[in-house]
This record gives structure tokens, sequence and C-alpha cells, in this order.
């Protein structure tokens, strides 16, 4: 019997699973701003529900990213101290992939083209088939403007980016599918089972974006040049 625990706090709902062989229980709580609170909370509930401890865990899952730079770390940190605490593996789960199963599961796509809002006018996009219900991945995970996305064939669409960059995806499809831990955990059970761990040392954040602010003179000059029309 695997027990995977699950967070997943990389966009402004953040949410925990405990995934007991097929079975996912959760909790959600919305705000940003109250990630770091509200997480140990969640699982401490969590567990007391299922009637289990740390312990009884077979390994800890995050949402790796890409997202909220804030929040990435977030679910990195706590899974790092929640592995060293109970001296369990890490396993990370690209939350894009994470969106794809929701998008699957949900609404039968076999083909499925995730778009995560990464503000400043950008978005985090890959595409996925699945194959006996599990993603493989055709386009990895990439940062680039909406209209810069090109996506393989016809795949159903997902994510916020869809109705933050309407204009850019006239074809429309599931704006309201967004990371969830009960996907990072149902991915983990597999990556798990596969032997894909990492040590509490070697969990890491996904980052696309190697520059997460523009300066303030950086954001004068932006703002300049769309205003010169050059």
């Amino acid at each position: 019997m695997t027990i995977i625990l699950a967070i997943e706090t990389s966009s402004e709902t953040a949410s925990c699973a405990l995934l007991r062989d097929n079975a996912v229980i959760s909790r959600v709580s919305s705000g940003v701003r109250t990630h770091s609170q509200a997480v140990l909370p969640m699982i401490q509930e969590l567990l007391a529900e299922a009637g289990l401890s740390l312990a009884d865990c077979d390994a800890v899952a995050y949402g790796s990213g890409p997202g909220s730079f804030t929040g990435v770390r977030t679910a990195c940190g706590v899974a790092q101290g929640l592995a060293f605490g109970g001296q369990l593996p890490a396993v990370p789960v690209v939350t894009l992939e994470a969106m794809a199963l929701a998008c699957h599961q949900r609404h039968g796509a076999e083909q499925v083209l995730v778009v995560l809002d990464a503000r400043m006018g950008e978005v985090y996009w890959a595409q996925y088939r699945f194959e006996n219900g599990r993603p493989v991945t055709l386009l990895p995970p990439v940062l680039s403007a909406p209209a810069e996305v090109r996506p393989e064939g016809v795949p159903v669409a997902c994510g916020n980016g869809l109705s933050a960059y309407a204009d850019a995806f006239p074809g429309g499809g599931h704006a309201d599918i967004m990371p969830h831990a009960e996907q990072v955990a149902q991915l983990a059970a597999t990556a798990f089972a596969a032997g894909h761990t990492v040590t509490a040392a070697e969990a890491q954040p996904l980052y696309l974006r190697n520059k997460v602010a523009y300066t303030q003179a950086e954001r004068r000059e932006m703002a300049a040049t769309k205003g010169g029309g050059a």
C-alpha cells in the first residue's frame, strides 16, 4: 500500500492531498499570502482524518513548478522539511503535468495543451498526450509570450493563461483547470513506484524565468518603448 503526501502551492490556491492506494483526500486554501501558514495545518488535518502519521507515508511529493516564484519555493521548502523530519524521499512533480492529468480526468482529453499565466505578459506552457491514462511529454515546459505558443496538432487546451490572454487563444478551452495536489499525488505515486525520487537535500523548484522581476529602470524603459511604438 503506497501512501503519498502531496503539496501544491504554485498558484493562488494552495492544496494538500494524501493518497493511499487509489483513494485521495485533500484540502484547499485560497490566497497566496496565506500559503505558508495554511499548508501545515492542512497536512495535519489530512493525517488526522486518515489516522496516519508522517512516518506512515512513503514519500512527500510537491508541485515543483513552473508557477509563482514564492509559491513553488513554499511547496519545495515544506516538502524538504517534512522529508528531512520523516526521513522520507521527495518526489517533484511538474505543475503543468498535473494540470494535464486533471484535464484528462475531467474531460477525457488525450492530447492536452497546458497554458498557465506567468504574469509579465508571458505564459508557461507544455503539451502532453496520454497513454494508458499516463501523460507523455510532447513539448516540455517553456516560458514565452502567449502569441508564441505553438502546439502540435489540435490538443484540448486548459489553464488560466487561456482567459488571461484570451486574444491569443480564440479557441478557448478549460481555463478553470489549475494545479492541484490530488493530481500531484497521483503522478508522484507512479514516479515513486518507478524509483524516481530525490533526497530532501536534492529537492529543488523548477524555474523557467531566470529573472523574476524587472528593475524600476527597466520598467520605465519598457513603458517608454511601448509608448513610442518601437
